[in-house]
């Protein structure tokens, strides 16, 4: 059986998805009509614009969605289960048929326009506690302004709040025995209770989105089990303030028998985490 695996966001890189703009034109026209703007030109930018959250989540997906595309069209390859991380999800909805081009386009635009202006979080990666350890250290009362936003390895945990808290928190992880504790470059607290008007929001915008029955299991970020197109919307909007369970997704799919994984998107984030799980 194979998986497909979309990436998300710190998976983008300049001049990604160059070798496929032409090949795919028509739905890199239908994807500029929609976003008022050049993917092209935006993907090569030197970073400035493709790493702010409004252009990054597009761009992910457009580029995720040619490279499925291309795998398709090249390989003939059967895909019994796609996941996707955060952002990534929406391609891995796309490769099944859930949701078409640019009902995609049109969500992942306003969800990254939504997260992009909650400003002043910050998110840090804790490398070397598990998840209960992390948990327990979570409920202190100095640190109960931070949220568990990723489990992306079993001792790879992202962490997500206000800047200010996320920062002063470096010291109680590493005295707790982290290895390190490393702030990323975001704008905002994903996946943390910080985005739950964000994911309001959202909610309410794509009330009129279609979404059809999958063709096979996309495995959702927000309980790692298969969707289905009744709770398509619910689960999409959750997902932008509650965690993603990674480790327990990639679990799942290794449950249901021999398992080749193929990452389709920019990057191999995914294909590492997948040999830490």
């Amino acid at each position: 059986m194979t998986t497909l695996l979309f990436p998300g966001q710190g998976s983008q890189e300049p001049n990604m998805g160059n070798d496929f703009f032409a090949r795919f034109s028509d739905l890199v026209s239908e994807a500029d009509d929609i976003l008022g703007y050049s993917i092209a030109e935006l993907c090569q930018d030197d970073g400035t614009r493709l790493n702010q959250t409004c252009y990054t989540q597009p761009a992910l997906f457009i580029v995720s969605c040619l490279m499925f595309e291309q795998w398709k069209e090249d390989s003939g390859g059967k895909m019994d289960f796609a996941a996707g991380h955060s952002v990534g999800e929406y391609a891995a909805l796309y490769a099944s048929g859930c949701i078409d081009f640019a009902s995609g386009v049109k969500m992942v635009h306003k969800r990254g326009a939504l997260m992009h202006q909650e400003s002043g979080g910050g998110m840090a990666a804790v490398i070397g506690l598990n998840y209960d350890i992390v948990s327990c250290l979570l409920e202190d009362e100095s640190l109960a302004s931070i949220d568990i936003a990723n489990l992306n390895a079993p001792e790879q945990i992202i962490v997500s709040g206000l800047s200010a808290d996320v920062m002063a928190a470096e010291a109680a992880f590493i005295n707790a025995g982290a290895k390190r504790y490393i702030p990323l470059k975001v704008s905002g607290a994903f996946h943390s209770r910080y985005m739950t008007t964000a994911a309001q929001e959202f909610r309410s915008y794509i009330e009129n989105i279609e979404f059809m029955e999958p063709a096979f299991p996309v495995i959702a970020n927000l309980d790692a089990r298969p969707y289905d197109a009744i709770r398509a919307r619910d689960l999409l909007a959750a997902q932008i303030h509650s965690s993603v369970r990674w480790v327990e997704s990639i679990q799942y799919l290794r449950g249901q028998g021999e398992m080749d994984f193929i990452e389709l998107g920019p990057g191999k984030v995914l294909s590492r985490l997948l040999r830490r799980i």
